[in-house]
């Protein structure tokens, strides 16, 4: 009987020691390398899955395979739904000495076409190879054998944002294997329509603000740094859209016979366009930067990011960048104001010799905290009023083509909020513990990113700071055909996810 208690005081002690273990660097490395393989090829069946999140079935395919992905790794798992549209919460054992995290996943990808991809489909994931400049397709069966970090994986959502949900699976399927605790208590919550701007996240959140209480938010979701060096991101720039359709006559007409005599509505538009901003790439619009400024402690952050302006012009291919600002750094701390489309009659094959009807132009702007969306549109709009357009709604009436020489219609949205962290608090330090682990020196803070990332509801609902942890390489082409996921980001993102779930959130 002595024995028997002796045991189980034993196995009562190794159980702690195990649970509150950390893992150091050494171990974190071998792990996630004998990881890799099986996590690929996990990775590849969730690629595999159409993720539109404007297709319920799409959004239903994922909702399932997240929630039984979870749900195996030990989760409890609820779906919460607002407007028709799910989304799927998770959250494992509450220790209540232990800080809460919250961490965002997006599932759901931009829309595909397949006619502009290098492989058969985007939902069939190609695992790749640089051959002679040219990548390649290669057997996944290569797997099997030693994994080179250069290969890439080829898929929608690859970077954007499946490849990083699947590392931080695979960081919890060591811990388990290990028979070590996250150092944190986690809940999960997965977005399926983030590229439609998460339209009701907010409702969610404010309507279950018990249920996602934490202590921060961990986002799984942005591209590194052009630097490719693991990065932290401390906020993201938020996003409004405006279409603007300038019209010209009631109808296409033959340019031999109007050229000369009938306005061509694309002249129009290059006019108000060339009137917003300068040939530096500084918007005219009055207003439009007022309120951002910078303390040294700003500026020293963003200085202490590794870049170079020729590289990274180079890198792009254009001969100088925009003036906003004095570095790549400082250009994403300002608002921006780009023209994202146009379309005026044909083009190509199709062209004719007309003078259009109208003109459209698609209008993005990216917004910071000091400069919230609706201050920017009406700025923008008073902007095209005092260039003397008349506004209609929808088309223009016969009346109104008789009165007024300059006709547009003005439709905008605005999608997520910008937001930032403290770079300086409990939360970053303990992210940053997790790098430095893994890392030593070699990883980057970023002040802002310049993409847009839904983390204002919880950032003004429940008060928490949000982080994003940055994995995919910045040549992976997210949005567009081609997409990818470098190997070894994939690889260190696993590594990430380790050092910063093993470490104390004092």
């Amino acid at each position: 009987m002595k024995h028997a208690v002796s045991a189980l005081i034993l196995l009562f002690f190794i159980s702690i020691i195990q649970a509150n273990a950390q893992l150091s660097k050494s171990e974190i490395i071998e792990a996630s390398t004998a990881q890799l393989r099986s996590s690929l090829f996990e990775f590849q069946e969730y690629l595999s899955l159409p993720n539109n999140g404007k297709v319920p079935s799409d959004i239903q395919l994922n909702l399932d395979w997240t929630k039984a992905a979870l749900e195996k790794r030990g989760y409890k798992t609820q779906i919460l739904t607002s407007n028709g549209v799910p989304h799927l919460f998770a959250q494992g054992k509450n220790d209540p000495k232990k800080k809460t995290i919250l961490v965002y996943m997006q599932v759901d990808g931009q829309p595909v076409d397949s006619s502009a991809w290098n492989q058969e489909s985007p939902y069939i994931p190609e695992l790749m190879e640089e051959i002679n400049g040219n990548w390649e397709a290669i057997n996944w069966n290569f797997l099997d054998g030693k994994i080179d970090p250069e290969w890439k994986i080829f898929a929608r959502s690859a970077s954007d944002s499946k490849g990083p949900t699947m590392t931080f699976l695979s960081a919890l399927d060591i811990l388990r294997q290990k028979g070590i605790a996250p150092a944190v208590n986690l809940k999960f919550i997965l977005d399926f329509q983030e590229e439609i701007s998460s339209p009701e996240l907010a409702k969610v959140v404010a309507e279950n603000k018990k249920l996602f209480a934490a202590d921060g938010i961990l986002i799984m979701d942005g591209t590194r740094h052009f630097s490719n060096l693991p990065n932290l991101a401390f906020g993201a720039r938020g996003i409004a859209t405006i279409t603007l359709k300038i019209f010209g006559a009631n109808d296409d007409l033959h340019s031999g016979q109007y050229g000369n005599f009938a306005p061509n509505p694309v002249f129009a538009a290059a006019r108000l366009l060339s009137a917003m901003k300068d040939e530096s790439g500084k918007v005219l619009i009055p207003g439009f930067y007022d309120g951002v400024n910078f303390t040294e402690s700003d500026l020293k952050a963003m200085a202490a990011v590794p870049e170079s302006m020729e590289q990274i012009q180079n890198e792009l291919g254009i001969a100088e960048a925009e003036k906003v600002g004095t570095s790549y750094q400082e250009a994403m701390q300002f608002p921006s104001l780009n023209v994202r489309g146009m379309r005026a009659a044909w083009v190509g094959k199709e062209v004719r010799t007309i003078i259009p009807s109208e003109a459209i132009i698609e209008i993005d702007m990216r917004t910071v905290k000091e400069t919230p969306a609706e201050r920017q549109v009406e700025l923008v709009r008073q902007f095209i009023a005092d260039q003397g357009y008349h506004f209609v709604e929808g088309e223009p009436s016969d009346q109104e083509r008789k009165i007024y020489s300059k006709l547009i219609s003005f439709d905008y949205r605005i999608g997520s909020e910008p937001f930032r962290a403290e770079m300086e608090s409990d939360f970053g330090n303990w992210l940053e513990k997790g790098m430095s682990l893994v890392f030593g020196e070699n990883y980057i803070k970023t002040r802002l990113t310049g993409g847009s990332q839904p983390m204002a509801p919880f950032i003004n609902i429940l008060g928490i700071p949000a982080v994003s942890v940055r994995i995919p390489n910045p040549d992976n082409s997210i949005h567009a055909p081609n997409e990818n996921i470098r190997v070894g980001n994939y690889l260190e993102g696993i590594q990430t996810c380790l050092g910063i779930l093993s470490q104390s959130f004092d």
